[in-house]
């Protein structure tokens, strides 16, 4: 046997297969869909993951609205942010997030399951998230992916 014809292949962005995926948000969990958009991001679930490349897909997320949260988190969850100026710590509970950008729980769930470097930021690129069924991704034609099936 020539041990040489064993090589690992590690993945570069010219040998990357970037695709399009759409997943509908409609009757799902938010950490459960954000944990699975975070995988697609990535590149986990190909063969040729390669960790410090951007291998995943791109990934547009429609009906955003239509979320769920376990429990009394609609009113529990809160989203602190900072306006920079002294006493400006603001805080807004998930409903109301949800009332005013619904699809921004999304989008700071997802963002805080990816990388906190460059790679993470380039990968949070890749995701579109939309309030509704319509998106402006039409002319990629994602391929529609079932999270309920998906690992």
């Amino acid at each position: 046997m020539d041990t040489l014809s064993y090589k690992t292949i590690s993945a570069n962005k010219a040998t990357v297969d970037k695709q399009w995926l759409l997943v509908d948000a409609e009757g799902q969990t938010l950490g459960r869909l954000a944990s699975k958009v975070a995988k697609l991001l990535r590149g986990k679930h190909k063969p040729n993951f390669t960790p410090h490349v951007d291998c995943g897909d791109n990934v547009v997320i429609v009906n955003a609205e239509k979320i769920n949260l376990s429990g009394n988190k609609w009113e529990d969850k809160t989203y602190t942010r900072y306006t920079g100026y002294p006493g400006g710590q603001r805080s807004q509970t998930a409903q109301e997030m949800k009332d005013k950008y619904p699809e921004r729980i999304i989008e700071k769930s997802v963002k805080g399951m990816l990388p906190k470097n460059k790679l993470g930021a380039e990968l949070f690129r890749n995701l579109r998230v939309y309030v509704g069924t319509e998106h402006g991704q039409e002319a990629q034609k994602p391929t529609v992916i079932n999270l309920n099936e998906f690992k």
